[in-house]
């Protein structure tokens, strides 16, 4: 069995060789930790067995190990302009077999790998195994809904005024209305990635994630943190939180 407790506790440790007095640093293992916790709640919902559900847990511990090193090396979170983080979390866990601190039998090694190292790409790569890309669809899943989480409590206390007095780029609004998720690149300024995260909802892959988000009425309570002094601002978010609300129950009513 998957001891994910004595997991969490190697995974505290390993984080205390860094500065957990950075609130980057300690944002991340709070990430981290919830990310498991969400983890765990959507292998329940899909009636995984018990091996199975501690072994989703045990990959939202892991996910993120490699964003520690990233920020103390390059005092960034932005893979493209330092480093692949889920490729570094793989190599971290590979290095000196450190993987078998968190879990002894070697079996599901792959699947853990797979899954760290898809977590944060645009696309899932091709030719994964079936169980593969079930664990590697539970951690997207699981990362973005805490990054919705994260939306509504934390980000933007910088930024609010910018967001509040700017205008949604044409791309940003018309490939959000056309149902995709928006990549970077199109993203122009702050009120962009707001939108940008708003569009996770088109990349969730499993119903029972989409039944989170709106439990959790995500939507509503992102965009209610700001008033938009734009009026054309305001129409287009207003067409944005209608179109994520009936997406939201067209997908789970199914």
């Amino acid at each position: 069995m998957i001891d994910t407790e004595k997991a969490k506790k190697e995974f505290l440790e390993y984080t205390n060789n860094f500065d957990t007095t950075n609130p980057h640093i300690k944002g991340k293992i709070y990430h981290s930790i919830r990310v498991s916790e969400i983890s765990l709640k959507i292998a329940k919902k899909l009636k995984l067995d018990e091996e199975e559900i501690k072994l989703a847990e045990l990959i939202g511990i892991l996910h993120d190990i490699g964003r520690f090193e990233q920020y103390t090396k390059y005092k960034t979170f932005k893979d493209l302009k330092s480093i692949d983080h889920g490729m570094l979390g793989v190599k971290i866990l590979k290095e000196n077999n450190y993987i078998r601190k968190y879990i002894k039998d070697p079996k599901y090694d792959k699947i853990i790998e797979k899954a760290i190292n898809n977590h944060n790409k645009f696309q899932i790569e091709k030719g994964l195994s079936e169980k593969e890309e079930l664990f590697t669809k539970i951690i997207r899943d699981a990362d973005k809904l805490d990054i919705f989480y994260e939306a509504e409590e934390i980000f933007w206390e910088n930024e609010k005024e910018e967001i509040e007095s700017s205008k949604i780029s044409e791309k940003v609004y018309n490939e959000f209305m056309s149902k995709r998720i928006i990549e970077n690149s199109l993203k122009q300024n702050n009120l962009d990635k707001f939108i940008g995260i708003i569009s996770f909802i088109y990349d969730i892959n499993f119903k029972e994630s989409l039944e989170i988000i709106k439990e959790q009425n995500y939507i509503k309570k992102i965009i209610e943190r700001f008033d938009f002094k734009n009026q054309q601002t305001k129409e287009q978010i207003k067409e944005i939180e209608k179109i994520s609300e009936e997406y939201l129950k067209n997908k789970i009513k199914g």
